[in-house]
C-alpha cells in the first residue's frame, strides 16, 4: 500500500474514533499542545528522528522505536533539527491494555528486530488502511490491532536483557547505516570484543553481524515499500557497499530478490 504523505491541522478525535496517518517531515515540522489532547497517540518511527517534549522532559524517538503519549499530557513534538522524520501515527482513546505498560508521559520502546517488529509494522499498516477506508467493522479491526500492539510492547518490556546488551542494541540501531566495528561496541559496553560477542549471541540468539544484517535488510525493505527507493538505493541507504552481497542476504532472509520484492510492493 503506497502511503499518502500529508500534513493536517489535527485537533482531537471524537470519542470512539481512531485516526491514523503516515508523515515524512523535514525539520520545520512541529506542533505544540500546551493543554494536551483528550486521546492517546501512538507513533512508530520508520526513518529519521523526532522529539517529544513533556513536563517530564524531552525525549528523542529513532528508527525502529514506538512511542506512546498519554492522554491529557501537555506536549510539543516535531522533527529533530537537521533530520527528517518518517513516521506512522495513530490517535485512539484509552484501552484497558494500557495498564500493562509503565506510567510514563511519553513511553518509548525499541521494537525488537524480527517477528515482533514485523507484527507491529503490519499492524500499523492495517490500521492505516482500515481507518482510511472505514468500511464494515473498520473500528473493531483497528481497535483489536491497537490492543495487540500494546500487548506486544508489554511483552517486550518484561523481557530482561543485560544492560550492556541493551546499550549495544541501541548503538547498533543508531549507527546501522555506518561501518560497524565490534571493538567500538565493546569499548562502549566496557567489555572485550570476545566477551561482548559471546554475551550478545547468548542473549539475542544471533551474532552481532547477523543482527546488523537483519536490521539492514528489514530497513531496506521498508525503504523500498514505503519510500519508493530502488533496490540499489535502499542497499546504499542501509550501509551495504556491495550490492551482490545485499541481494544474496535479502533473498535468504525475505525469500525473494530485492527487485521482485519492490515490484510486488509497488
Amino acid at each position: 500500500m503506497a502511503p499518502q504523505y500529508q500534513t493536517v491541522n489535527y485537533t482531537a478525535t471524537s470519542y470512539g474514533d481512531i485516526l491514523s496517518g503516515h508523515f515524512n517531515e523535514d525539520d520545520t515540522y512541529s506542533h505544540s499542545r500546551p493543554k494536551g489532547m483528550g486521546d492517546w497517540l501512538m507513533v512508530y518511527t520508520i526513518e529519521g528522528e523526532g522529539y517529544f517534549h513533556t513536563p517530564e522532559g524531552c525525549k528523542h524517538i529513532h528508527a525502529g522505536e514506538l512511542g506512546l503519549l498519554r492522554a491529557d499530557t501537555p506536549h510539543e513534538y516535531g522533527t529533530v533539527k537537521g533530520s527528517r522524520w518518517n513516521f506512522i501515527w495513530v490517535h485512539f482513546h484509552k484501552l484497558m491494555e494500557i495498564s500493562y505498560l509503565p506510567q510514563e508521559e511519553f513511553l518509548i520502546v525499541p521494537i525488537a528486530e524480527g517477528y515482533t517488529q514485523k507484527r507491529v509494522i503490519d499492524g500499523l499498516e492495517h490500521i492505516l488502511y482500515h481507518a482510511r477506508e472505514r468500511s464494515d467493522y473498520w473500528y473493531a479491526l483497528c481497535e483489536n490491532t491497537i490492543r495487540e500492539i500494546i500487548l506486544l510492547l508489554a511483552k517486550q518490556l518484561h523481557r530482561k536483557h543485560d544492560p550492556r546488551i541493551i546499550l549495544t542494541l541501541q548503538n547498533l540501531s543508531h549507527s546501522m547505516n555506518n561501518e560497524i566495528r565490534i571493538q567500538d561496541l565493546a569499548d562502549a559496553a566496557g567489555l572485550s570484543s570476545s566477551r561482548l560477542s559471546h554475551l550478545f549471541k547468548e542473549e539475542i540468539g544471533e551474532s552481532i553481524i547477523e543482527h546488523v544484517n537483519r536490521m539492514r535488510i528489514k530497513q531496506a525493505a521498508i525503504y523500498m515499500e514505503h519510500m519508493g527507493r530502488t533496490a540499489t538505493e535502499a542497499a546504499h541507504d542501509v550501509g551495504f557497499n556491495n550490492y551482490n552481497h545485499f541481494a544474496h542476504l535479502f533473498r535468504r532472509m525475505v525469500g525473494v530478490s530485492p527487485a521482485k520484492f519492490r515490484k510486488d510492493k509497488g
